[in-house]
């Protein structure tokens, strides 16, 4: 709308040689910026329920030094009823890492050693026979937990693997023709090791597709290596969180609120479309095999909202959407061979269809 022309008779009104420019229309959803006092624009309302979730970094930091990438995505993944696949050689943390994080938000957690013997029972539970009763009761199984670790989930065969597909999409497990919801939240963090294949059993695609992200756990820079010596020089004790001085900041009250306002965060159809667009892509470029799914770009889309609201907006942008591209979209692709003997990676294709993709203005 064309702005009138300033009133050179009004001292309070400038004279400009161009109409000054209308106002940005303010997104739906989004609050209202606060007006300006004295010049300055004032700092935003806290919010204490992020607030509490930004304490979150802060208590994980106090046993697991760097891995700030793998945080923030276990903080997404949560707040968007997600799973994560943790990859790195071991001796990285990453056992280290989930436990921390289930102490900082309060909330129970139980460890699955993966091995070739494991049962699918050893997982779900299984029903027992009780004398007192005469009869069979159901005996829950480590699945009943809010943060499951599954340690090393590539070395047990399909058959137990495929026992968590069902309480990873649903959160719930079927046994004795019976369903039994699962605690919420409920969240599993999966880890496996990237260098020794032997006697190991690849996920299938279908399960990878599960997980909501793949976090790549790496070696320490040598200042962060340094810390890691120097803390356990000073007496620090991974099997002793508490003597670390780490204690619940989140719980999950406080994660279901959460949850409803990144629900409410705005996305403009630009960006579901620059969403789609980035999906669409991963399955017509030559040098993959396997494109993302539509479940793959779903999640993909309730991540970016979870993202924003973390970096304290009540909108979506196109970083919101490149900050977790890599994450969302590694594991659910699959490089052709021909690729692979020209040297390229899933991390570079995803670089290119990033770099080529129209991104919204």
């Amino acid at each position: 709308m064309t702005q009138p022309p300033p009133d050179p008779t009004n001292p309070q009104e400038p004279v400009a040689s161009q109409p000054p420019a209308a106002p940005r229309p303010q997104e739906p959803g989004a609050q209202q910026a606060p007006a300006a006092v004295d010049g300055q624009t004032p700092q935003a309302e806290p919010d204490p329920v992020r607030e509490a979730f930004t304490g979150v970094r802060t208590e994980i930091a106090k046993a697991v030094v760097g891995q700030d990438q793998a945080v923030t995505g276990m903080l997404i993944a949560l707040l968007c009823q997600g799973h994560v696949l943790l990859e790195g050689v071991p001796g990285v943390a990453k056992t280290l890492l989930v436990r921390s994080f289930a102490a900082a938000v309060s909330l129970d957690s139980s460890r699955v050693q993966f091995t070739p013997d494991l049962m699918p029972s050893d997982v779900t539970g299984s029903l027992v026979y009780d004398a007192s009763i005469s009869d069979f009761s159901f005996r829950p199984g480590p699945v009943f937990t809010n943060i499951l670790i599954a340690d090393e989930i590539n070395r047990t065969p399909p058959k137990t693997q495929s026992a968590l597909l069902e309480a990873m999409e649903e959160h719930q497990v079927s046994v004795g023709g019976r369903s039994r919801k699962l605690p919420e939240p409920f969240l599993v963090a999966a880890t496996q090791n990237p260098v020794e294949y032997e006697g190991t059993y690849p996920l299938p695609e279908a399960q990878l597709d599960r997980f909501l992200f793949k976090l790549v756990l790496d070696l320490p820079e040598r200042d962060h290596e340094f810390e890691i010596l120097d803390r356990h020089a000073r007496g620090f004790d991974a099997g002793s969180l508490a003597a670390a001085g780490l204690r619940p900041v989140a719980d999950a009250e406080l994660i279901g609120r959460a949850r409803e306002a990144i629900a409410k965060i705005y996305i403009a159809p630009q960006i579901i479309t620059y969403i789609v667009d980035l999906a669409r892509a991963t399955r017509q470029t030559p040098s993959l095999a396997l494109g993302v799914s539509p479940r793959g770009a779903t999640r993909m889309l309730g991540a970016a909202r979870a993202h924003a609201w973390l970096s304290g907006r009540h909108y979506v942008t196109p970083d919101d959407v490149k900050a977790l591209a890599h994450m969302s979209l590694s594991h659910r692709v699959i490089l052709r061979p021909e690729a692979q003997m020209d040297g390229l990676d899933v991390g570079q294709v995803l670089d290119s269809i990033i770099a080529t993709t129209e991104v919204p203005r």
